[in-house]
């Protein structure tokens, strides 16, 4: 059988990525604050988009009321214009763009502004923010109160004041500064003393001898070495490190094991004055340093709100949150009149493309979240109704059929996306669980709801019967649940509760 070369046409179906289907993908995943930043650039590049101003058409309703159970697809789409609509000229609003060439400098003619501007910032400079006082006197206005309001102050700052007042030797203030630059963010000296000492070049005992003077600063417990000294030095100043607490502080790790035998023998006290010092070691400051540099907690914002109304659940985007923008169809009109260059026609044609693009797929996006999203509350009504305890399995599959979408269309929206509902503030994933069978295997039970049902079990647990894991695992057998005793380990320690053992020794140094 000779192998001889030939030629085969062949008719074939595959899906191509275009730039704008790939940019459309993205925007589904992305998140309220990567939705702002993107939106922002197109504003910046594309001069045919515009910002929405009150009055003018909306790019999105979003906030028309929905229930949740009774509303399809085709509803959806017809409550919200059409994004030809949306870029036509009809829609936007009559009136000239203000000029750019627009002269400021008669803000300053009338007030004290008419001086050099640098001179008056300068007067001002005084106790309250000499800058803020002045521009408000060049605006005739009030001062802007969050103007003034003073900058937190970093534990570096706190410290270096500190340095500046408690030593006056430069050679002392030059190792303070170094074992600053060694503290970690709990606020202990996390590099070896030794190495600082060569860099330095000075004894390894007068760095140390800075170290201890460095200890008596605020907070108590800065500059500590490990977490046995910072917690000494606590309790150094409350006048209560005797040699019970010394030997208690010794031995944290038995603390953490919950050894009261052991402790009382090591301490030679009983076993309510151990209960006393253990309260006492949980008042401390573990890490005295967040005080000062503790991280900013950003709020989430919900995408998506749930109400109750008449007896149904009716459900809104977040319109505060939702970026809305417009295709400048005058503009458009009258650029493509003037323009006679082929170049720029192409550059205008493509930018009104892609405007009209963007305002159709913020539109998709929206339309795409709600429908997830109506989904979800339809399929986890007993929820919101009742509880956790009544979160039913669901998979990506199941909303991916309901609502005829593929399932990584509806892992993307679901990301990064947050509902606020009366039980509270929930990502949309949080309603993907798995199932667990009950003993006839007609019933199937969420595993968010079996997590909640074990921890109901073991928070309301006697002192003196504390629940083991098989001990768990026999209730919900007995409630129908088909569970093993290591999935009931697993789930007790993904929500990071202690074993029988460790919570019979804490309950027992409660007593």
């Amino acid at each position: 059988m000779a192998v001889t070369p030939r030629l085969d046409l062949r008719q074939s179906q595959s899906l191509v990525m275009t730039p704008q289907l790939q940019q459309a993908i993205k925007l589904l995943q992305f998140n309220n604050l990567e939705l702002a930043s993107y939106i922002e650039t197109q504003l910046e590049q594309n001069p045919l988009l515009k910002r929405e101003e009150p009055g003018e058409g909306a790019a999105v309703e979003p906030a028309q009321d929905r229930e949740a159970g009774g509303q399809d697809s085709e509803s959806d789409s017809t409550d919200m214009p059409d994004s030809a609509e949306m870029a036509s000229a009809e829609h936007m609003v009559e009136g000239q763009d203000a000029p750019l060439d627009m002269n400021y400098e008669g803000e300053w003619e009338d007030g004290p502004g008419s001086a050099d501007p640098a001179d008056t910032l300068g007067s001002g400079a005084g106790l309250g923010g000499g800058g803020s006082s002045s521009r408000s006197q060049m605006e005739g206005g009030d001062a802007d109160l969050e103007e003034m309001v003073a900058r937190p102050v970093s534990l570096r700052d706190h410290l270096i004041e500190q340095v500046e007042t408690e030593l006056e030797d430069p050679v002392d203030r030059l190792i303070a500064v170094g074992l600053i630059d060694l503290l970690d963010d709990a606020g202990y000296v996390s590099g070896p003393l030794d190495e600082l000492a060569e860099s330095l070049g000075c004894a390894l005992a007068r760095v140390e001898e800075v170290l201890a003077r460095m200890q008596r600063f605020e907070p108590t417990g800065i500059c500590a070495l490990d977490l046995k000294e910072c917690l000494a030095l606590q309790l150094q100043e409350r006048n209560r490190f005797d040699p019970a607490m010394q030997a208690l502080v010794e031995n944290l790790d038995l603390l953490a094991r919950r050894e009261a035998a052991q402790l009382m023998k090591l301490c030679k006290v009983d076993a309510e004055d151990l209960a006393d010092m253990v309260a006492e070691i949980r008042t401390l400051n573990p890490k005295p340093a967040l005080a000062f540099d503790a991280a900013l907690a950003q709020p989430v914002t919900p995408d998506v709100f749930l109400r109750a109304r008449n007896g149904s659940w009716v459900l809104e985007l977040n319109t505060e949150n939702l970026p809305r923008v417009l295709v400048d169809g005058q503009y458009y009109a009258r650029v493509s009149r003037e323009v006679r260059d082929k170049k720029e026609k192409d550059y205008i044609a493509e930018c009104y493309q892609s405007a009209n693009w963007l305002v159709r797929a913020l539109h998709q996006r929206a339309t795409t979240i709600l429908r997830v999203a109506q989904e979800i509350v339809r399929q986890q009504d007993a929820f919101f109704v009742h509880g956790v305890q009544q979160l039913r399995p669901l998979v990506l599959r199941d909303i991916a059929d309901a609502i005829e979408m593929h399932e990584s269309t509806v892992s993307r929206v679901t990301s990064n996306k947050y509902i606020a509902t009366p039980r509270g503030l929930f990502e949309l994933k949080y309603f993907f669980t798995s199932a667990i069978a009950s003993h006839t295997g007609d019933t199937l039970y969420s595993a968010e709801a079996v997590r909640h049902r074990i921890r109901s079990l073991i928070e309301n647990e006697s002192p003196r019967a504390v629940l083991s894991d098989d001990g768990i695992a026999d209730i919900l057998k007995k409630e129908g649940l088909d569970i093993a005793r290591r999935t009931v380990a697993k789930y007790r320690e993904s929500m990071r509760i202690p074993s029988s053992v460790q919570r019979r020794r804490e309950k027992a140094m409660q007593l």
